[in-house]
């Protein structure tokens, strides 16, 4: 069973929005992200989007793909990316839910039913995959079912009536809801629209429904707290990394986990 679905239960007992962050596998290092990501859940985050770097990941702003890039000019890969995840749970001992967050081709090179396998022998719990629209989307979710591993869609507040119910019905795991127009990056408010684009998608799905693109204060998590289920932070994480010494980014990482587990009961 995927830790993803008692992950959200475990927040909506404790009265409380679930944190899920977003880190770039191979940023800044390999040997970083082995350290960073323990850091941020031992600072109150309840899962990771483990990033897989794409040389062309459309959805993001300059921030992620600049982590991208550098990790790609790392040498890192899929397969690199699979054996983080195992040695995070072997070695880290890290037990909360780990999704492998990428771009569909590097899924679909690899083998959806190969990748399937090494996901669930690594640890993976489920995989957030941006480009991949519902239309396609049962071929990737045939190949996890067997493995229990959850496949997420990520909806967006000008998505049709019609469409919205489709992601709903493809979905598991959670509905990642996007909260602004445009690509990822930390912004200063969220968009005045988001409550009404969460009640559309509440009333198509008993998914939890999770909030990211812009995140990154203490006040928009309290805000999705009163609207959503979870709240996906990731380019704030990736700015706190650039702007912190290598040594002194694992605490840093702590000190803003903690500071956003505190608003998370809204």
């Amino acid at each position: 069973m995927s830790r993803i679905a008692p992950a959200f239960e475990q927040s909506r007992h404790e009265g409380r929005v679930s944190l899920i962050g977003y880190l770039t596998i191979g940023y800044p290092t390999l040997a970083a992200t082995m350290e960073l990501v323990p850091a941020l859940l031992e600072g109150g985050f309840d899962a990771v989007e483990l990033g897989v770097p794409f040389s062309d990941p459309i959805g993001e702003g300059p921030t992620i793909q600049r982590s991208s890039q550098s990790a790609l000019e790392r040498g890192v890969t899929l397969t690199t990316c699979l054996d983080i995840t195992r040695r995070l749970r072997q070695e880290a001992g890290v037990q909360a839910p780990l999704l492998l967050m990428g771009y569909y081709n590097p899924f679909l090179a690899y083998g959806l039913d190969r990748l399937a396998a090494a996901a669930a022998v690594a640890g993976v719990d489920g995989f957030t995959v941006p480009d991949l629209p519902p239309e396609e989307g049962p071929v990737m979710s045939q190949a996890c079912r067997p493995h229990d591993l959850d496949v997420t869609y990520l909806a967006a507040a000008t998505s049709t009536p019609e469409r919205l119910a489709m992601i709903a019905a493809a979905a598991s795991g959670y509905i990642y809801c996007v909260s602004l127009l445009g690509v990822t990056g930390a912004r200063s408010r969220l968009s005045d629209e988001l409550p009404a684009f969460i009640a559309r998608v509440r009333a198509l799905s008993d998914l939890p429904l999770a909030v990211g693109f812009g995140i990154s204060r203490p006040e928009h998590v309290a805000a999705v707290a009163r609207l959503a289920d979870g709240a996906i932070i990731g380019s704030a994480l990736i700015d706190l990394l650039d702007r912190t010494p290598p040594r002194k980014q694992a605490a840093a990482l702590r000190t803003y986990a903690a500071e956003l587990r505190a608003a998370a009961a809204g």
